[in-house]
């Protein structure tokens, strides 16, 4: 089957949850009824505003190396499109997560479940490059892109660190989410260098 299909419908739900997460930054209603609103008045949406600002960036994150992992790939079966939807079943919970880490003030429980969702995001995201590197071989493009893939292995365990840790400060956990994020911010090159090589 083309990819085609599958590549529009993943960027069709994560432009739909970038805008689900977005509207949860509303306006509290006394600060719409204020006359003379400053920056200060703000202050109580800091919480809300970090948690999605991270949840953009790993969004950003998962679509930017979801598209380079469909570049490289040819065809795509219907195992493949099974792990794509579980990725986005996972990626669709962040707007939930989001908002109430969020609502809560990153309290402890909001916080173990986000790290939560973040793990079985990046296990599912495990699963479809596997399926991805079954059906093509282990000489494929991406087989060869990915190599000991540390980035790849690293973030699970910082997440399954980040949950119970969540109960002792939230501020560990959010520093390993953040440190997760940063790892993979720079896009990862290596499949658009073997690309590259190919030409």
């Amino acid at each position: 089957m083309e990819k085609n299909r599958l590549e529009a419908f993943s960027d069709g739900v994560l432009a739909i949850i970038i805008t689900i997460m977005v509207l949860e930054l509303k306006v509290p209603p006394a600060l719409a009824d204020a006359h003379e609103a400053t920056l200060a008045d703000l202050k109580p949406l800091l919480p809300v505003f970090l948690s999605y600002l991270l949840s953009f960036i790993y969004v950003g994150i998962y679509w930017n190396n979801h598209h380079h992992m469909f570049h490289s790939t040819r065809h795509v079966t219907g195992g493949i499109l099974w792990a794509n939807l579980h990725l986005l079943f996972w990626l669709s919970l962040f707007p939930f997560t989001t908002a109430w880490v969020g609502a809560n003030h990153l309290a402890p429980t909001p916080v173990a479940v986000y790290g939560g969702v973040l793990l079985m995001a990046a296990i599912a995201y495990y699963i479809l490059q596997h399926a991805i590197i079954v059906q093509q071989g282990r000489d494929s493009l991406l087989a060869q892109a990915i190599g000991r893939d540390w980035k790849g292995k690293i973030s699970p365990l910082c997440y399954l660190a980040a949950i119970p840790l969540a109960f002792v400060s939230v501020w560990i956990s959010n520093g390993l989410f953040i440190l997760v994020a940063l790892i993979w911010l720079v896009p990862d090159r290596r499949i658009e260098r073997l690309l590259a090589q190919q030409k």
